[in-house]
């Protein structure tokens, strides 16, 4: 745009739309656009000179008026400039005096300038001040919730030392961020997060050590807690049970110590006074934990410190559950293992309810079922090689005290008291083993004779020991003998013991009373029909185990068989489980005592002709004697004189047994001596040696039918010896025609001799008969007489031992 007076412009003849733009001594300007003066020269041809000649045509009519204006105004101008001169003295007259004014002025305001500086000055550092006293106001609070996160770091009070550095970063820092030294503060935070978070791991993983070394101790006071939890509970069912009238144990001795044997503590206390109920809290100190946990939260790096938490207990649940080799050489060892078992999960237990999302209770399951069959594995392996009952029951004791600590804290404990029952199978085995060496204890200690009681108080004490009863005894007078020996009380007693043994493992297991008394009487047959009844056998079949000592080993089985049903009444008064129950199992102690019984009379039987055969091999027979002695062998009266004294000792054996013995012993020295006098050895018999043999047959036969056993009918015992009878006669009347006349006769006089038998002895004595008959042709005609009549006999025995020949090879060609 440009600025073109008005009339310049319509002389020009311009006609546009023209805004006033200014006015300049009554001359108008006016607002001419650009694109006018690009019309002057689009329009028309020479429209440019034309536009020049009328500028200087208008050029030239306003020189003529500003000429006019100024011939006008050149009065107005030179009076003033006359009047201008008029007033020039009295400018400098004033100029002097305001010179002069101003210099005094000066002079007279140096000191207020000066003041006036000093002012300025104090105004400005007293605006510096108010301004610094500001921004320090502002800065203060920086610093000193800076201050504060030294001291909270100094402190260890990190997690509080994390806040702060928020509140820095969020509400501080702001403030003051245009400082240098709040960007240095700036700058050193993250760093001071990173040692935090350095720091906290380290004082974690102490944490985690120091709960490794002390998990036995927090194990070994949770177990005490949950012990005395457990005896509280037991005194108070007790008291209960006394004030309703209830009774467990019924007579037979079971007295409060018994129950206090059962429930023996498994962790004794180191004083006599109660010592404080310590807790978790009190034993380990968590802040660690929690302290790590909230620093890595508000880091917003939990799950890191989840993730290393739980992989770093899981490590020390591998090293907790591995045990020591020797475990199960002391109570010590498997203690030691239980309880830092129990620390480990009591810690973990505490972490679960006090954190939120550090462990949750599916971990805590994952982790405890994996513990709980490695801690199965390991006392199945360990308890296996424990032989000591002593020590798989204070084992069982622990596992119970176990398994109700965790079960107290949640977790599932079943599987563990499954492991009781395997455990209590290898008790039972143990307790079998201990009691066998008891028993074999006493079998040696036993003088296998009766008791002798010498007073009134003897006899009660033993009556108080063993059940015994007898009231034809009872009536003898003091001193007077037991029939059983010392053995028997004493091992009835301690079959007792073996029951309150078994019963102890069967406490605590959270059974019925049904169960236990099962359990009881099973363990208690397995006893008397495995390891009492093989001691029997094994004590029947001892070398140094006479007769005498047999026979009292009968009537002590006799005896205790007779007890069973006391330990059967002593059982059902322990459990309160009638004995008329469908379910109860029954005591096997007369299967028992009788097979013990049926091996001793069988081993009476055994070295009773066992003593027989060395009375025999005594025998020292001249079978070549021309003459008998006259009277019975020496070893032979030696033998029934034994046999005398023996089968008076038989006396205190049931009848049929002491019967069976002396028909065994007198069959047996039959047929010894039918095989002494058809020894394949024998080459030749006389008949004087028969007759002597006949002597000592005799007095067999005396003592046969002198009844050494009372209770035999008839000639029932004589019997034993017919055999010998009738073969002896048979060669001593030498009545061969009549032998073989009768020879297969119900009726016959030699029935019981055999052809065999009788070819044999004859070929003996023939041998003797036909040497004679030898030796005497060698003689005078003196004996000629006798030569015929040997050689008539020689014919004769010839004749019959063709006969008996027919009569075996007939028998061998019948069968």
């Amino acid at each position: 745009m440009e600025m073109i007076e008005k009339g310049l412009l319509e002389e020009m003849g311009l006609e546009l739309n023209l805004k006033p733009w200014a006015t300049d001594g009554g001359a108008h300007f006016w607002e001419v656009p650009k694109t006018a003066f690009r019309s002057v020269y689009d329009d028309q041809p020479n429209a440019h000179k034309k536009f020049m000649e009328k500028l200087d045509a208008c050029i030239r009519n306003h020189d003529k008026e500003i000429e006019k204006m100024c011939n006008f105004h050149h009065q107005g101008f030179v009076d003033a400039i006359t009047e201008l001169l008029k007033v020039r003295t009295d400018a400098e007259k004033l100029k002097v005096q305001v010179t002069d004014t101003n210099r005094r002025f000066q002079d007279a305001g140096k000191e207020v300038i000066v003041q006036t500086e000093d002012i300025i000055r104090c105004r400005i550092q007293q605006r510096n001040i108010t301004t610094v006293v500001e921004k320090l106001q502002l800065c203060l609070p920086v610093l000193e919730m800076y201050s504060k996160l030294k001291e909270q770091m100094s402190a260890k009070r990190y997690y509080s030392a994390l806040k702060t550095m928020e509140q820095l970063e969020n509400v501080y820092f702001p403030r003051v961020s245009q400082y240098r030294f709040c960007q240095l503060m700036i700058e050193n935070l993250p760093k001071l997060r990173e040692d935090i978070k350095e720091i906290s791991m380290s004082d974690l993983k102490d944490f985690l050590e120091s709960i490794r070394k002390h998990s036995d101790k927090i194990g070994e006071t949770a177990m005490k807690q949950a012990q005395q939890q457990k005896l509280f509970s037991v005194i108070l069912q007790k008291q209960n049970n006394v004030k309703f009238g209830k009774t467990v144990y019924i007579n037979d001795r079971i007295p409060e110590e018994r129950n206090e044997i059962v429930l023996k503590p498994v962790f004794e206390e180191e004083d006599e006074n109660e010592e404080e109920v310590l807790t978790v809290q009190d034993l380990v100190d968590f802040s660690p934990v929690y302290q790590c946990l909230h620093i890595y939260s508000v880091l917003g790096d939990e799950e890191t410190f989840e993730n290393y938490y739980r992989k770093q207990r899981k490590k020390q649940a591998r090293l907790v559950l591995q045990p020591q080799s020797n475990m199960h050489e002391t109570v010590d060892g498997y203690r030691r293992y239980f309880t830092q078992i129990v620390g480990f999960f009591v810690v973990e237990d505490h972490i679960l309810h006090v954190t939120q999302g550090l462990v949750t209770r599916a971990y805590t399951d994952e982790l405890w079922n994996m513990a709980l069959s490695k801690i199965i594995a390991v006392l199945r392996a360990h308890s296996s090689y424990c032989t000591d009952p002593d020590l798989v029951l204070e084992l069982k004791n622990l596992i119970v005290i176990f398994a109700d600590t965790l079960q107290g804290y949640g977790f599932p404990v079943n599987r563990l008291f499954d492991l009781l029952f395997e455990i209590r199978d290898q008790y039972n085995e143990t307790l079998l083993k201990k009691w066998a060496g008891v028993f074999r204890d006493i079998f040696e200690e036993d003088n296998y004779s009766p008791i002798p009681i010498v007073n009134e108080e003897e006899y009660k004490t033993v009556i108080s020991k063993f059940p015994f009863q007898d009231p034809d005894l009872e009536k003898q007078s003091f001193p007077k003998k037991l029939p059983m020996s010392q053995s028997v009380p004493h091992i009835y007693i301690q079959v007792k013991e073996f029951i309150y043994a078994s019963l102890k493992f069967s406490e605590s297991l959270h059974r019925s009373s049904t169960e236990i008394d099962d359990m009881l009487r099973k363990s208690t047959n397995l006893l008397l029909t495995r390891t009492l009844s093989s001691c029997l056998l094994n004590l029947i079949k001892k070398p140094h185990i006479g007769l005498t000592e047999l026979v009292q080993i009968i009537i002590n089985t006799t005896h205790l068989e007779q007890a069973c049903k006391y330990l059967e009444d002593f059982i059902t008064n322990i459990t309160n489980i009638s004995q008329e129950t469908v379910h109860t199992t029954r005591l096997y102690g007369l299967s028992t005592f009788k097979d013990a019984r049926h091996a001793a009379e069988g081993e009476i039987y055994t070295k009773l002709n066992q003593k027989i055969d060395e009375f025999v091999q005594l025998a020292d027979y001249d079978w070549t004697m021309s003459e008998p002695d006259g009277r019975a062998s020496g070893y032979l009266m030696d033998l029934i004189n034994f046999l005398r004294s023996i089968f008076q000792v038989f006396t205190h054996l049931p009848g049929k047994v002491a019967q069976t013995a002396c028909m065994s012993a007198c069959q047996h020295l039959s047929t010894s001596l039918m095989q002494m006098l058809l020894d394949s050895e024998l080459k030749q018999i006389s008949m004087g040696a028969v007759q002597q043999f006949n002597l000592d047959v005799i007095q067999c036969e005396l003592f046969a039918n002198s009844e050494p056993v009372p209770g035999f009918q008839g000639d029932t015992l004589q019997l034993a010896f017919i055999d010998l009878r009738q073969l002896l006669d048979l060669f001593m009347v030498w009545d061969w025609s009549t032998y073989l006349a009768d020879y297969g006769q119900p009726a016959s006089k030699y029935l019981r001799v055999n052809p065999n038998t009788a070819l044999t002895l004859l070929e003996n004595v023939t041998c003797r008969v036909h040497r004679g008959i030898k030796d005497t042709s060698k003689k005078n005609n003196i004996f000629a007489q006798f030569r015929k009549n040997d050689r008539d006999k020689q014919k004769l025995i010839e004749t019959v031992v063709k006969q008996l020949r027919s009569l075996v090879n007939g028998m061998s060609q019948h069968t």
